[in-house]
């Protein structure tokens, strides 16, 4: 299974009124194992950053003058993530960003050209029902270190959220895998002979074999009498 962990920076937070991405990062896993293979792209989003988004990725009108525009990366980036899960936190945003640049180049939903996008912060609200889901919070949570994110970055940010979405859905410790844990290979099991175990058998009491009875009648009555083990016993 391909799966690509995906975030994105902007120049504020509405696309329909004209804010553009500018960066976005992507890291690509593989049957739930880092492959090495990631996107990174800055882009000139051709208009300035509100001040507050400013002050949460750092990314100046200067850095990005000299960057391409997203129709020269977008082809690239259509076909990096062709056929693959998409996984974001808090997908709407995201997307919604995506969407607004493919359609000013007459291209389709990003939706449309994947195999699902699977929206963590979703998972994460089941997972952790009335608690705060940030990605900061779910590090903290999830011990993942995001001591590095002094701000927000794209690609930084896909890691983190790589690392926290293993940790939400099997616990995996890391995206890295220990050389010597891994040369160590299958660990050996001690076959056990289960025959030799003697099992103790508890009769029921005379008072728990009436109740259970009673139980059982309560429910034949209230099916109607179409309970299972009535017809078994007929047969």
């Amino acid at each position: 299974m391909r799966q690509i962990f995906l975030d994105t920076e902007t120049t504020g937070l509405n696309p329909d009124q004209g804010d553009r991405l500018i960066e976005i990062g992507c890291i690509e896993m593989i049957d739930r194992r880092a492959t090495g293979v990631n996107l990174h792209r800055y882009v000139n989003p051709q208009r300035s950053s509100h001040p507050d988004a400013l002050r949460v990725h750092g990314i100046t009108d200067e850095f990005l003058a000299d960057k391409p525009l997203f129709a020269d990366i977008a082809d690239e980036l259509l076909a990096y993530l062709a056929g693959a899960e998409i996984v974001i936190h808090n997908a709407a945003f995201d997307v919604g960003f995506i969407d607004a640049e493919l359609a000013r180049l007459g291209r389709g939903r990003l939706a449309g050209q994947v195999a699902r996008i699977t929206d963590s912060l979703t998972l994460a609200r089941e997972t952790f029902p009335g608690k705060s889901n940030s990605l900061d919070a779910l590090c903290k949570r999830l011990e993942v270190d995001n001591s590095q994110r002094e701000l927000h970055g794209a690609l930084l940010d896909a890691g983190l959220l790589a690392e926290v979405y293993l940790r939400m859905t099997r616990g995996q410790k890391s995206l890295v895998i220990d050389s010597e844990e891994a040369s160590r290979g299958p660990a050996a099991v001690e076959a056990i002979d289960l025959g030799s175990i003697a099992l103790p058998v508890l009769a029921a009491s005379a008072e728990e074999e009436q109740a259970h009875q009673a139980l059982l009648a309560e429910i034949d009555k209230a099916s109607g009498g179409k309970t299972l083990w009535r017809r078994l016993e007929a047969a």
